[in-house]
């Protein structure tokens, strides 16, 4: 009996144990199926995989071993990471991520992912990590991830996503870092975000949110970072947020908030690195407290309504940036600029910018003691009196200086001349006297010079000829006298504006004027200049305004002046001027003001075209033998030659015979411009390059933009503002970019007729894409006009390259697989305008700036503004396009050297501009740094470099996060590669360069191959 109880104790024994193995041989076969089938729904949803990532996500080998994916160690049974951050992936978010419930961290930042975030994140209670930034993630964000009750760092920062903040995430007690920046989020901040405990940084920045601070904030005792700019935020700071003493970023710019800065608040936050309050309504004093703020960096307290004395900030001695432009800071008086004596301690500061304050006072001697890395100095329209330090040749790396619009006395320091580095110079509008030194012309780095409105007399120097970079140039309302230099005017860098007006100069203009090809003003107005006006002007093809009112020219209007095609205003008014009224004038289509009053024309005023069927744009007062004309000029009509003397008849058969003569040649010129090859650029009305473009209304684009509203800002240039915006398309929503030309600005126009053109007829995919055109009237009745670009939602390349150092937020650095990629990617863009279009086009502006990245760190080629078509006769390295943007052929840095020396535009300019672009990619250094000075340029430093050395001088950031040691040899011959293509299409000689961009694609492509084996 007792062996058969025995017997059954172990067959039951053995029972159960079978059935415990199968039940767990089937749970854990069960957990293995259930992660396998998520990540194969995750992979279906991907629709774009370039790297092929997902490829080893197969049978062939377990999951745990696919790319991105990271399984329990112990187990390796469950998923418990997920990474696929920066592969250019997309397509949506498959809600099968909800099963992976192992996961710790979801790590997809960097790709195209698009719909909406699925809700069955919240499922996850395990998950730590969700990384889904730099995305197009749009609807609103799941309020259930509130489950994922073990996050710690939360980063859904740059994407698409609306509505309001969920209230439920103040139950995520553990989460330390929770950035939403860079989205179209509305509503509130939410009070409940106030509970989390553990939270050390908040970034909701650049949204549309409204409402005040919660108080509850003021809870968030271990928070460090505090970012709320650029929103619709009012009311006041509450008292409780200064009292968080951990808080080292505290950044709520461009907001509508008001309050005082509270008086404790150096002592409040001791631990202070960056204080950004700037353009908001705060009021009152700045708080002596601040000085205990040892650690600060960045003071940003501009555009607000600040008023009183400076405290001391003899302590603040990391201070790197010092911000308090656009305030009512200061009393007028003596004592004023004692806070500049203090700064000297700030070894570290390199801007400084206090313009359009109420400081008065002299200039302490002490600002020559300010650090030496200081590269901006701003203090213009202020009531400073008293001379310029001569010590002020001591800050030797300025950049920028600017001092105007104040009472400023004495000469103009010949220590200037020691500030190498300079490249702007305001002094305008004080009472300075005295000469201008010629030792301004040891300023060879100078692009812009600004001394009008002051007392200086004395000659221009001719000096000033060698500062060969310089685009802009005003020495108006003076009291300078003698002859123009030719040095000067001559200048073929001068592309932006040259004002020489209301002084006493003397003797004729000097036919060198000519060669300011680039040029878009020049006014001589109010001289004593005399003489004929010299036939070169006509060679001044990119005038925009021309003024020579106010002197003693004589004779006629020179026939070539018919090469202005691109004139907006001519001003040749009192003058003693003669001659019958050129009939090309009325074919300028742009010409918007025409004033020839007070001079001596004779004979019939044109009419029909261009200003002459406007009476208000053309001023004929004081010629009294004029006539004819359209009727609201109000002229006597022309008489009738018939009936004449034979001694008319002999006088007017010759007259008729020269007009006749003048005619044809007109007529020979024209069509010689107009119609000889169908490759050479025509003049089309503005409406009808618009009309290429499926136009858009005004009333559409300011409902896109919010009005346009500043929230949306996001880049502004030389010719507009770029503002995001969602364009409502048959009940689609697009993201599209919006440039909105200022009109204002001479050569908005002829801009946005240049971009027109210049992208109406081509398409590549690595060329911005526009979407539509604007050519319209605003409700005020302005003249509107924007362009509609396809949004880029990783910016600019020069984002990447050189981010912000008071952005606190930390980007992933562009590795060099992603670098090579976006190089080719631009080569292929010139390659396709020099080599592939119809008529060839030179870019004539190519910089980081101008290379967008979309969601897969595709770099696509934009602003058109300067672009160029080429002759097909001329060949390809002469520009004949008469109707491009006005401005210099590039930036200063990027365009190409001969374009200083006054050369055509050509495709070498282009090929230039990319060297220089390709070596500040890999070098991690832009053409115009400090470092740069004499003979040391970008190309120069990476040249002494190669090829031995060049691992020492590329972008450190290239290599974070380590390299495989394997592969170190192979980066380094790729490097050296990729250094020599730029050094060889950056060499200073057009013929030294490489000969097509597409040598320099075909070789990148080679390289690229290489590095990825």
């Amino acid at each position: 009996m007792g062996v058969l109880v025995l017997k059954l104790i172990l067959l039951i024994y053995s029972l159960v144990n079978g059935a415990l193995f199968v039940c767990s041989m089937h749970l854990r076969m069960g957990g293995n199926q259930t992660d396998r089938l998520a990540l194969l729904a995750i992979k279906a949803q991907i629709k774009q995989d370039p790297h092929n990532v997902t490829s080893s996500w197969n049978e062939s080998i377990h999951f745990c071993s696919w790319h991105g994916v990271s399984c329990v160690p112990r187990h390796r049974q469950r998923v418990t990471r997920l990474d696929l951050q920066s592969q250019k992936l997309a397509g949506s978010l498959s809600p099968h991520i909800g099963n992976l419930s192992f996961l710790r961290a979801l790590e997809l930042q960097n790709n195209n992912f698009s719909n909406k975030i699925p809700p069955e994140i919240g499922h996850l209670s395990r998950l730590q990590v969700l990384f889904l930034h730099r995305n197009s993630f749009s609807g609103p964000i799941p309020d259930n991830i509130s489950y994922c009750s073990n996050l710690i760092l939360m980063n859904i920062s740059v994407n698409r996503l609306v509505g309001k903040i969920p209230s439920e995430f103040g139950s995520l007690s553990k989460l330390q870092r929770f950035i939403l920046s860079l989205n179209n989020l509305t509503g509130e901040i939410p009070p409940s975000l106030g509970n989390l405990s553990s939270l050390e940084g908040l970034d909701v920045a650049q949204n549309n949110l409204v409402g005040t601070i919660p108080t509850s904030l003021g809870q968030l005792k271990n928070l460090t970072h505090l970012f709320f700019g650029s929103n619709y935020l009012s009311g006041t700071i509450p008292p409780s947020i200064y009292n968080l003493s951990a808080l080292y970023v505290f950044k709520v710019e461009v907001n509508q908030i008001q309050g005082r800065i509270p008086l404790d608040l150096g002592k409040t936050l001791p631990n202070l690195q960056i204080f950004s309050i700037a353009m908001n309504q705060f009021f009152g004093s700045i708080p002596l407290s601040l000085s205990n703020a040892t650690s600060l960096r960045t003071l940003c307290i501009a555009n607000n309504n600040l008023t009183g004395q400076m405290p001391d900030f003899r302590k603040l001695h990391n201070l790197v940036y010092f911000l308090i432009q656009y305030n009512h800071l200061g009393s007028g008086t003596e004592g004023d600029l004692t806070f500049l004596t203090d700064l000297t301690n700030s070894t570290e500061l390199k801007w400084l910018s206090m313009n359009e304050n109420h400081f008065g006072g002299t200039l302490p001697t002490s600002i020559s003691n300010l650090s030496t890395k200081l590269e901006k100095f701003w203090f213009h329209r202020n009531q400073i009196h008293g001379s310029i330090p001569t010590d002020i040749g001591n800050l030797v790396n300025l950049e920028s200086l600017e001092m105007g619009e104040n009472s400023l006395t004495g000469n103009i320091p010949t220590e200037i001349q020691k500030l190498s580095s300079l490249a702007e110079l305001y002094i305008s509008m004080s009472a300075l006297s005295g000469s201008i030194p010629s030792s301004l012309g040891n300023l060879t780095k100078l692009y812009r010079l600004s001394l009008n409105g002051n007392n200086l007399e004395g000659v221009i120097p001719s000096s000033l000829g060698n500062c060969q970079r310089l685009i802009y140039l005003d020495l108006s309302n003076n009291k300078l006298s003698g002859a123009i230099p030719q040095q000067v005017i001559s200048l073929p860098s001068l592309s932006i504006y040259l004002n020489l007006s209301t002084n006493h100069f003397t003797g004729s203009l000097p036919t060198e004027v000519g060669k300011l090809k680039s040029l878009g003003v020049l006014d001589v107005s109010n001289n004593m200049l005399s003489g004929e006006l010299p036939s070169s002007l006509g060679s001044c093809e990119s005038l925009e305004v021309l003024h020579l009112q106010g002197n003693f020219f004589k004779g006629p209007i020179p026939s070539s002046m018919i090469g202005l095609r691109g004139i907006e205003e001519l001003d040749l008014s009192r003058n003693n001027l003669s001659g019958e009224i050129p009939k090309f004038l009325g074919d300028f289509v742009f010409l918007k003001k025409l004033d020839l009053s007070f001079n001596e024309f004779w004979g019939a005023v044109p009419t029909g075209g261009g200003a002459f069927k406007n009476a208000s744009a053309i001023s004929i007062t004081g010629n009294t033998k004029l006539c004819g004309g359209i009727a609201d000029l109000q002229l006597p009509k022309c008489k009738s030659q018939k009936g004449g003397s034979s001694h008319g008849s002999k006088l007017i058969i010759p007259l008729v015979l020269s007009g006749l003569a003048l005619l044809l040649i007109v007529m020979v010129m024209s069509y010689f411009f107009l119609c000889s090859s169908r490759r050479k650029r025509k003049e089309i009305p503005l409406s009808t390059l618009a009309n290429n473009f499926s136009q858009v209304s005004y009333a559409t684009l300011l409902r896109a933009t919010d009005e346009f509203s500043s929230a949306n800002l996001i880049g502004a240039g030389s010719f507009g503002s770029v503002y995001k915006g969602i364009l409502d398309d048959n009940d689609k929503h697009q993201l599209v970019a919006v440039k909105v030309f200022n009109l204002l600005r001479h050569g908005a126009s002829r801009s946005f007729m240049a971009e027109c053109e210049a992208l109406r007829n081509i398409k590549h995919r690595n060329l911005v894409e526009i979407i539509t055109a604007c050519s319209s009237v605003d409700f005020h009745g302005n003249d509107f006009k924007a362009l509609v670009y396809k949004y880029m939602d990783r910016g600019s390349l020069e984002e990447w390259l050189h981010p912000p150092t008071e952005i606190e937020e930390v980007r992933e650095a562009l590795n060099l697989e992603q670098r090579l990629e976006i190089a080719i990617d631009v080569a292929c863009a010139l390659d396709y305008l020099h080599n592939h279009c119809e008529t060839p086009i030179v870019h004539c502006d190519l910089k980081p700036s101008n290379v967008l990245l979309d969601n897969e760190i595709t770099g696509h080629v934009s602003d058109f503004g300067l672009a160029r078509f080429l002759s097909q006769e001329a060949g390809i390295n002469v520009s004949n396009n008469h109707t491009s943007s006005i401005g210099i052929k590039g930036t200063v840095g990027y365009a190409a050297p001969e374009y200083g020396m006054g050369s055509d535009v050509s495709t070498n300019g282009d090929v230039y501009s990319f060297g220089i672009l390709l070596l500040e990619m890999f070098a991690g250094k832009r053409p115009t740094d400090y470092m740069f000075n004499g003979d040391l340029n970008l190309h120069a430093y990476v040249k002494m470099a190669f090829p031995n050395r060049v691992m020492e001088i590329v972008d450190s950031t290239l290599f974070e996060g380590g390299t495989n040691e394997k592969r170190v040899q192979k980066i380094e011959v790729c490097l050296n590669s990729i250094l020599r293509i730029g050094i060889e299409c950056s060499a200073e000689s057009p013929t030294d360069r490489l000969k097509n961009i597409s040598d320099a694609a075909f070789e990148l492509h080679s390289i690229r191959d290489v590095l990825l084996g």
